[in-house]
This record gives structure tokens, sequence and C-alpha cells, in this order.
């Protein structure tokens, strides 16, 4: 799954370096909680501690943008792009509205900097499991 995503990823994105994460920054999930049950259409709430947001594209130090990676076994490299297991949020979005089928699935945010590309270390939240019913 993903890596039919990176085998579509312009050449150019991936020849960028990540970008150093400031220290202590950290994404989180702020809803819905790890192991709760949710309808099939929900609303996923982002955090993010010691950065800030920004639109992809914006050159400012110390932000960026939200990816949310759906039932993603481990953390991406840094030339993933964006499908059905990774989706961008690069207007700077703060959370979304999901639908996914039911059964258990686990989200994870990432961090992107203005290139999508992760930091380095990687900004990403602790893993959660849902159960869509």
């Amino acid at each position: 799954m993903l890596a039919t995503a990176l085998a579509a990823m312009p050449l150019a994105a991936q020849e960028m370096k990540s970008r150093p994460a400031p220290e202590g920054a950290r994404a989180y999930i702020i809803s819905p909680q790890d192991g709760e049950t949710v309808s099939q259409t929900f609303t996923v709430r982002f955090g993010l501690s010691g950065m800030g947001v920004a639109p992809a594209g914006t050159d400012k130090e110390g932000t960026g943008h939200h990816h949310l990676l759906i039932d993603v076994d481990s953390p991406p490299p840094a030339d993933t792009v964006m499908d059905a297991s990774v989706k961008h949020f690069g207007a700077g979005q703060t959370e979304t509205e999901l639908t996914l089928a039911p059964g258990q699935h686990s989200l994870q945010l990432m961090l992107g900097d203005m290139n999508h590309v992760p930091f380095d270390p990687p900004v990403m939240s602790e893993k959660i499991t849902v159960t869509v019913e």
C-alpha cells in the first residue's frame, strides 16, 4: 500500500532533505482517544506542541503541516506521498472528518515541512487504535 504511494512521488521531492525538528516538538491526537469506539464518520482533532502549524509551501522555521497515517504499520520513509493511507492537510488544518469501514483502525499524525518532508527526528504522535461501528 505505502510502496505504491512512494513510486508516485516526484523525483524532486524524493531528493529533499529533512529539516531539523525543534527539541521537544511533538504531535498528538486530541480526539478520538486510543481505544475509543466511533461511528463510520467521525472527527479527528490534531494537536502540536513546540512548533507552529503553517500551510504547505510556507518557509517559516519551526512550522509544518499535518499528515494523518491510517492503518500504517510503521513510520513511513521521508519520501512518502499521500494516498488512501496518508492524508495530507497542506492548508494548515487541525482537524478532519474521516469515514472508515467498520472494524479496527490505527491513526497516527506525522508533521511535514513546507515540502511535505518529515522532520529529523520525525515529529509524530503516538499511534492510536479506534473501533469503527
